[in-house]
């Protein structure tokens, strides 16, 4: 029924593409897909540091209550990332240390959480990755409803179960898996011509030029007065 259901996935991002995808910065994935697609400025990196990279397992929760989130848990393979649509909601925490232990012994990859979290300190001098929107002591209820691995959204950005999840300290971005491979040419593409820029700097030999042509096009002198 819709609200209390468990499903399977059906597709699921390729272990080459994770591989790949986890090489190049988010920032410049998230260019080559026009900048429409971001997990929110609230979903941040509370772990010590590290990158996110795997296929999401997807779940849908009330508000406050993590019990599908145990259930995912259990249903998890290794390199999955549990990603949790939790409303928003940051008075009661969705996962803290037990939880995030036990996904470790699991294999999984990591956790993002469109909600709270706690034991912050533990998570915090860790390397396991965890993505939240904030931070509370209180704890969870574990009645349900929920659904797993359905379509969620995270402030618009939406992921469907097995997309690739990936995360770095900039933020959490979705990559569809139908989408992927054209990525991942633009992205290695991106990267490369900010490589040559930073190596252009290095050696003094930065072209600006650009700067004055986009000012000309826009109708604005670019000479000082």
């Amino acid at each position: 029924m819709i609200g209390l259901q468990i499903l399977k996935r059906t597709q699921c991002i390729g272990e080459d593409y994770v591989k790949a995808f986890n090489a190049l910065p988010v920032a410049n994935i998230s260019d080559c897909m026009a900048r429409m697609s971001a997990g929110g400025p609230r979903l941040r990196p509370l772990h010590r540091g590290g990158r996110l990279a795997g296929p999401a397992l997807t779940v849908k929760t009330r508000p406050g209550d993590n019990l599908m989130i145990h259930k995912a848990l259990e249903m998890a393979v290794p390199g999955d990332v549990i990603v949790v649509d939790g409303g928003g909601e940051l008075t009661t925490a969705l996962i803290g240390e037990l939880m995030t232990t036990y996904a470790i012994s699991r294999g999984v990859a990591g956790f993002v959480i469109n909600g709270a979290v706690r034991d912050l300190d533990v998570i915090r001098a860790g390397t396991f990755p965890v993505y939240a929107a904030g931070v509370t002591h209180r704890g969870p209820y574990k009645d349900g409803p929920g659904e797993i691995n359905v379509p969620i959204a995270l402030d618009g950005m939406v992921v469907h179960p097995g997309d690739l999840i990936l995360g770095d300290a900039d933020g959490v971005l979705c990559v569809p898996i139908a989408d992927a491979a054209e990525i991942l040419v633009a992205a290695r593409a991106k990267d490369a011509a900010e490589d040559k820029t930073l190596k252009d700097i290095a050696a003094g030999k930065l072209d600006q030029s650009w700067i004055d042509l986009v000012l000309q096009r826009l109708g604005c002198d670019p000479e000082p007065k």
